[in-house]
Parts: C-alpha cells; structure tokens; sequence
C-alpha cells in the first residue's frame, strides 16, 4: 500500500477528507454546494437513460424527467428574481451540466428550454415578456430557439427569415423566403414547443435593420401546428435519441408587434425604430454576447461526459487482466501496462485542467450576468474565453470518449456500459453552438483586435491592416502572463534554470512562446499577402496559420487556469498530487507539438526526449493514484452505470 493510499485508509477510519474528497472539493470551484446537491438527488433510476427506446418513447421520458427537474429548483437559478428566479446564473450552469452526468439528452433537453430559449426572452425581452419567462421555468410554455437555417449555420449575421412590420395592422409578419431559410436542427421544434424564439432579418419601412429576435407560436395547446407554421421532424440522428430536433417553415406568418424581443431595439406602433446602440454591427454582436450562457454551457456539458467516460474505463482498467506475467504466472491488470497509463492517466490530467478552466469560466461569467462587472471588455473577454474553451472541452470529450472506448474493448462497444452512448451523444458538440473550427478563428481573429477599441467594426480590408502591423511580444505584453511567469520565479528559492522543464515558469513561458510566435507571425502573413491580393485571399491563405495562433491561446489559458487552481488546494497531499498531474498535463500537450517546437528552434532534439521520458515518468508516477484521480473528478459510482464494472465474470481469476 502507498504512503497516500494508507493516509486515505487513516482518514475514511477517522471520518477526515481523504485526498480524493479534497481535490474533488477544489474541480467543483465555487458551486460545489450545487453540485453535491445534485450528486444526491441525481442519483435515482428515474434519471437514468434507456437506450433500448425508440426516440417517441425516449422523447417523452426525458420530458417527463424535466418536469422532475423544474420542481427542484434547478431552472429558477437561471433567472432574475424579479422575473420568477432566484438570480444564480453560476448556479443555474453548474447545476445543468450534472444533468450531463445522467443523460445528455435530459441536459440538451433543459439546456434549450431554460438556457436557450429561456435565455433569449430574459436577456433580449424586457418588462413585457416577463410572463412568457415564468411560464417558461415552471413548464407552462414549452419553447425552442429557432436561430440556425438550412442555409446558414455559423454565419447568423446572413439568416434568411424575415420579420417585415405591417404598419397597417401593428404587426410582425415572419416568413421563409427560401428553401435554405428554414429553421433547421432546432431542439423541441419536432414535437413539443409551442413557442420558437426566432432570430430573423427585421425589416421596417422597407429597410432591414439586421438580426433581431421575437416571440413566434408555432402549436396549439394540443400540439398542431399554427397557421402558416409548418413544422418537420428531423428524425432519426447519430445520437440525443430524447430531443426532438426538427425544422421549421413560416408562411407570412403574423404576430403582435410586442413579440419582438425589445431590450437593445423596438418598433414603436407608427414603425419607428429605435436603438440605444447605433451601430448595426456593435448592436447584433450585443444581442449574441447576452446568450453567451449556451457556449458556457455547451463545453462544460462536454467536459462531464468525457469525466463519466474516464471513470467508466479507469475503474475497468484497475479490475481487468490480461495476459500472464511470465515472471509471476498471474494476469496483469490493464492499468499496470505503460500503453494503457499513457491512453487514460493524460486524459485524466486535461479533464482537471478542464475543470479548472470551467470553473474560472463561470465565474466570470456569473459576476457579469449579476451586473457586479461592467466593463464592455469584460464582456467581450468572457465570449472570447467561452468559445475557445468550448472548442477545448467538444475536442477533449470526441477524443477521451473515444479512446475510453477502445481500452475497453468489445464490452465498450456494448450500450449497457455507456461509453458508445456517450460518443453519440457528444458527438454534436464539436458543432452545437458554434462549429469548432469557426469559434477557433473567431478567437484568433479577437486576440489580433482587442487591443484597440477602434478597430472591432473595421471592414475586412481595415482589419488586416491592422493586424498586419502588430510586433513583438503581444501575448505577454497584453495578457499578464509575464507577470505570472515572473510570480512563479519568485516563489522558486533556487536559480531558474531555463531549461528545466519540470519547473512551471519554464513550463508556461513554453507555452506562451508558442502563442506570441503564431500571433506575431500570423500577423506577417496576412500583411505579405495584403500587399498583392485583397483582404478576403489575404485572410484564406492564412487560415491555417490563424487557426493554430486560436489553438495556442486556448492551451495556455487553460495551464494558467490549472496553475491558478492548484494555489487554492491547502491540503499538502492533495496539491502535491495536483502538482503531478499539471506537469502530466503540460508534458503531454508539449509532446502533442514537438513537431512545431523543434522546427522553430524553440527545443532541441534532446530536450525533446526528454519530454517524451517525462510523460513515461509521470505516469508511472501517478498510475498507484488512478483511482483517486477519477474518485476526484467526481461522478459517482453510482451515476456511472456501466453493468461491466460489476462483471466478475472478467476480473476475479487471479
């Protein structure tokens, strides 16, 4: 037995934190209280998914389930006091995304009731529509967000669907121009909303002031389709078997003028418009930061599936034999091979960075949500964050879920065990609520701007003439990092040897290196390519090189995140503990780009090896705490529900 595995022995013996119960205190960040509350109360069958029911079945239960879910408190959280909550959006994200633990088709389910479509009416109606908002919570008004069209997809700006006002009768009428602009792919559009929020080009006089949203009734209380509304199923899909995702067409038509969503624009009876932001493009990326709530959530959703996943297939690893020491004559557990410690224990180690950087995330973004931050930079900081973390955690959950199942073998590949359900499920991630790639280079593209006001509403001619002449040193100049780097040195007693991997100043400034260099020369591209082509080929050809500046800005956020977290954890075992597992994190990454590190001089071939020896050390180093590391992650034993971990069939034949 280890010296940590005695000291958790000791410690369940004299009712003390066990290591794990302490790093598990420090992953679920500020709301821990929520999320211990939903650990108990999730933790019935009745929350449980059935993947042996056909999607009407599957639809109905988890709507069901959400009915459960809206006498719990959970959806109040979400929204303002004044409007039937209790003013906790932190709460509201974090209590949602245990949901991700039992179904995520329970978690999208609610997510498009509570968060999307109920988001959109708080945050762009106002004194109004407060009805619709406590109808909404309660379950009262069932609502989807009809924002996407066949046609256009991330690019919200060009959404075909028109919401023209008829001066004559003070009305809006909304209509689907074309084939592509039906609204496509909406949760709850296939059976169950009766009302579709809809983001539309609104036309007034004649003259289209650009996206806005407004409040559309689709279906009758019984469940047929309005006047003009024709909705489709989009049917059988890869996976969310319990959401009803479908299509929605509009044929002229018409709803009161009070509809709009007014708080940033209004139409006054007389067809007058009104807005206190002036500009179209400032005011149509005002209205998107309000939902940044989605994005937040979406990679937070992602991350939990990729935790259930990991701590299905660690536990597996730790019981399963296969293949006989020849030295001993026994079966050796999985988790004793190198290959399969280096297929589980970094993923492990990117999920706490993960969850670090979430938790970080959501308190920014609860402290804007309350109105105790204001600052316009603080918001545009919080969309930047939230899109590149939310590429972060789709990314990692397609890769650990996948790798999850594979290390299981044919028992992964059964339903019963969940992992190939959780594949399905989180598969949409990677392009729910914004395709991945398109967040990445919106990232970048905000990291070239952000440092001057003046330049966010240039055209695409202006924004690379800027960008083209930014130098030297601007993600350390910019971002603080220099000053974290610098605060880690001093902690350090002893002389900084740069090359010293294991140190995390070096580790970091590594790291920023690699996004201050793609930054910097990103911005060179574009200005060569600027000097003989126009801004549209200038931006084309550098969009790989662009891409990779957004990827490396993400990594060392989210190192910085977990260095942050790691400062918190008072407990001595578990921070040292945590320690390891940041430098598993960061060697891992590291040996992800040793290409890139050694073809732009940033690491010699030995250093390389080194790192390569370094993933080997650590996790050999970390394989006697594997369960720990997933009993810290924090989903129950009792949430997992994988029957092949209570096979003794395959593990008992030692």
């Amino acid at each position: 037995m280890t010296p940590r595995a005695r000291a958790n022995v000791e410690a369940m013996a004299t009712g003390t934190s066990t290591t794990a119960e302490h790093l598990r205190s420090a992953l679920d960040g500020p709301w821990r209280a929520v999320r211990e509350q939903a650990r108990t109360q999730l933790a019935g069958e009745e929350f449980t998914d059935d993947p042996e029911l056909d999607i009407h079945a599957a639809r109905a239960r988890v709507l069901e389930q959400m009915r459960v879910i809206a006498t719990m408190g959970y959806p109040e959280r979400g929204f303002r006091p004044e409007n039937g909550g209790t003013g906790d959006p932190g709460g509201a994200v974090t209590g949602l995304e245990m949901l991700a633990y039992t179904d995520l088709s329970l978690w999208v389910k609610s997510g498009v009731q509570w968060g999307l479509f109920g988001g959109a009416v708080e945050n762009l109606g106002t004194e109004r529509h407060r009805d619709f908002i406590k109808r909404l919570i309660s379950l009262d008004l069932l609502g989807c967000f009809a924002m996407t069209e066949s046609g256009h997809g991330s690019d919200v700006s060009d959404l075909e669907t028109t919401a023209t006002y008829d001066l004559a009768t003070q009305e809006f009428v909304i209509n689907t121009p074309t084939p592509s602009a039906r609204k496509d792919y909406i949760g709850g559009a296939a059976h169950h909303a009766r009302m579709a929020a809809v983001f539309a080009q609104l036309i007034v006089g004649g003259e289209s002031k650009g996206v806005h949203c407004l409040l559309v009734p689709i279906r009758d209380e019984l469940g047929a389709d309005l006047p003009g509304v024709t909705t489709f199923d989009d049917g059988l899909k890869g996976g969310l078997p319990g959401v009803d995702n479908g299509r929605i067409v509009f044929d002229h038509v018409r709803i009161p003028r009070e509809n709009l969503l007014n708080r940033y624009a209004d139409v006054s009876p007389d067809g007058l418009y009104t807005s206190e932001i002036e500009n179209p493009s400032r005011r149509f990326f005002t209205t998107l930061g309000t939902l940044v709530r989605g994005r937040v959530s979406v990679g937070g959703a992602a991350a939990a599936g990729a935790r259930v996943a990991l701590s299905i297939a660690v536990r597996y690893a730790l019981a399963r034999r296969q293949f006989a020491d020849p030295d001993t004559g026994e079966e050796t557990l999985l988790m004793d091979y190198r290959s399969h410690q280096r297929r589980l224990l970094p993923l492990v180690a990117k999920s706490f960075a993960l969850a670090f950087a979430q938790n970080d995330l959501v308190r920014r973004m609860d402290l804007i949500q309350r109105g105790q931050d204001t600052e316009p930079s603080s918001q545009r900081a919080l969309e930047k964050r939230a899109a590149g973390l939310k590429v972060a955690q789709t990314r990692h959950a397609t890769r650990a879920i996948q790798e999850c199942r594979e290390a299981c073998g044919g028992a992964g590949y059964l339903t019963e065990n969940r992992l190939v359900t959780l594949k399905a499920d989180t598969d949409v991630f990677t392009t729910f609520e914004g395709d991945n790639v398109v967040l990445t280079q919106l990232v970048a593209k905000e990291l070239l701007t952000a440092y001057s006001d003046e330049v966010r509403d240039l055209d695409a001619l202006g924004w690379v003439r800027f960008a083209a002449t930014m130098a030297g040193d601007v993600v350390r100049k910019r971002s603080g990092v220099r000053q974290l780097i610098q605060t880690l040195r001093d902690r350090n007693d002893e002389s900084v040897d740069e090359g010293d991997l294991s140190k995390r100043d070096v580790q970091l400034q590594l790291f920023a290196d690699r996004e201050d260099y793609l930054l910097r020369t990103a911005a060179h591209r574009l200005r060569a390519r600027a000097a003989d082509t126009g801004p549209f080929e200038a931006f084309n050809n550098a969009q790989d090189h662009i891409l990779a500046a957004g990827t490396a800005h993400i990594d060392r956020l989210v190192l910085e995140e977990f260095v942050d977290g790691i400062a918190e954890i008072e407990d001595p075992d578990a921070k040292a503990l945590a320690e390891t597992v940041c430098d598993l994190y960061v060697y891992a990454s590291l040996e992800e780009n040793l290409a890139w590190y050694i073809m732009h001089r940033f690491m010699s071939v030995e250093r390389a090896k080194a790192v390569r020896r370094g993933v080997n050390e650590l996790v050999d180093r970390l394989r006697p705490d594997a369960l720990t590391l997933v009993e810290a992650m924090g989903v129950p034993e009792s949430m997992l529900r994988a029957e092949m971990l209570h096979d003794a069939s395959v593990f008992d034949r030692r």
